[in-house]
Formats: structure tokens, sequence, C-alpha cells
């Protein structure tokens, strides 16, 4: 079944879409906030960050429960960060936006999968500087969960294989030498094994243009913390890799065309 056999379809799937987004947003930066605080995710029910109370069902309605409650605990009346309930909205687009582009599809719940651990530890890396191992394991254990379905051929998994390997052990090298010649760590250990993921995701090509757009982003992100009064505070890399994977994700051959027609 297709989401563009009718105008209704579209429209009932794209709601669906946002919703399932925003909840999943929810608890992407519950889950982001726990992990950067040493909490565990899978247990425990959710709660106020300032005065510990556990959170009812009505708070925990994404975006409105923000805005009826004007940004504040109901319990403890302390301010509630505008970071909830804009992760939610940001990954209800993410969401719409994996299903207008890749349709109801094997292929659309792998990359939706990606996408949740993008999105996860971007926000984790943002607070506590360190890229969880297991948003990298379940991004890998969802491309392979996909094989069957998706039947790739025995080239194209080698080739994916492959571009892992290369932009794993390429971004390794490189962070090695780096290191040599600054006599600092100039890239961490997550940054070098999410670069081997999003080549596995996006091949040669794409994993190319996604370590050269992420670059321009960690620059344009350096420049902006320095403007703010932030300079020497150490930079996560991680959101840039993420957004940009995003991207070549979603619009790949499109940017991959523009940029070429550029050149030419």
């Amino acid at each position: 079944m297709s989401i563009y056999l009718s105008r209704g379809i579209l429209l009932y799937c794209g709601a669906l879409a946002c919703v399932l987004g925003a909840v999943f947003g929810s608890f992407l930066n519950c889950a982001a906030w726990r992990i950067a605080h040493g909490e565990s995710f899978l247990r425990g029910h959710s709660h106020c960050p300032t005065c510990g109370h556990e959170l009812g069902a009505r708070d925990l309605v994404p975006v409105l429960s923000w805005a009826f409650q004007r940004g504040r605990c109901r319990y403890c009346g302390e301010k509630i960060s505008v970071r909830y309930p804009l992760t939610e909205l940001a990954f209800a687009l993410l969401t719409l936006l994996c299903l207008l582009r890749f349709d109801l599809t094997a292929l659309c719940f792998r990359n939706w999968v990606f996408l949740c651990c993008l999105f996860c530890l971007s926000l984790v890396d943002l607070e506590s500087y360190t890229i969880p191992d297991g948003c990298l394991l379940t991004a890998l254990g969802a491309w392979l969960a996909a094989l069957p379905f998706l039947r790739p051929g025995l080239w194209d998994i080698g080739r994916a294989l492959l571009a892992g390997l290369c932009f794993g052990g390429g971004i390794l090298l490189l962070s090695l030498v780096m290191d040599r010649l600054l006599g600092r760590e100039s890239l961490g250990g997550g940054d070098v094994k999410l670069f081997a993921v999003v080549g596995l995701y996006l091949g040669f090509a794409g994993g190319l243009f996604a370590m050269l757009f992420s670059c321009v982003l960690g620059l344009l992100f350096a420049l902006a913390q320095n403007r703010g009064g932030e300079r020497g505070k150490p930079i996560p890399f991680g959101p840039s890799i993420s957004l940009a994977a995003a991207a070549m994700l979603l619009w790949g051959e499109g940017l991959i065309h523009w940029y070429l027609g550029l050149l030419a």
C-alpha cells in the first residue's frame, strides 16, 4: 500500500506520522536526558528534572502539555525548558519527511529507526559530549534486520559494508594523525564509529558528501559558540554529523546533483 494512492490516504498517514513523531520525539528526548545523566530510560516513570515529582498522563502529551502549563511544572512551578516542545516538533517533522520520501516500505521503517538513533545521540552529545554506543548498535541492528525485506544483492551488501569500514577506518586514521600533530584529542571515538554507521547507510557518495557537509556545519557551530562567549568550550561533533547524514538520507540524490551542477 502506498500513501500516494489518494489524497485522503496521504493526509491521514501524514497526520499519523506527525503524531507518532511527536510521541517518539518526547521519548527520545527523555531517553537522551537520562542517558546523559547516568539514568536508565528503560525503568522508572517520567519525572520533573527539578523537583523529581512523578509526571501524570496530562503532563506527557507532546507539545500540548508544555503549552497548556505555560512552560512550567504544575507541581513545583519551575520553568520547563523549551527544548521539550521543540524536540517533539522537530522529530514530528522528521518522521513526516521520512514517510513522504520512502513511502510505507521496509526502507522507510529502517531509515526512520536510523533517524531516531541520530536524533537521540545528538541530544546526548550536546549535553554530555559523548555518543552512546547503544544508539549506534540500534542503527546497525536495524540495517541488518531490514536485509531480508529489502533483499539487496551481495554486491550491494558488500559495497555498503566496505563504505562503512572505509569511512570509519579513514576517519580513525585521520584523527590519530591530528592527535599527533595537535598534541590533544581531535575527534572522539564515538564520532569515528558514527561515521562508520553513516557510511553503511549512505554508501560512498552519500557518506562523502555527509562528511563534507558535517565539517561545514561543525565549523559554523564552533563560530556560533565562540561568538556566544563560550570560547575554549568543547564542541560536540555528533549533531553536525547527524544533521548532515539526515539531509543526505532524505535528499541525497538531489543535493549531489545540485552540487555537481554548480561545478559544471
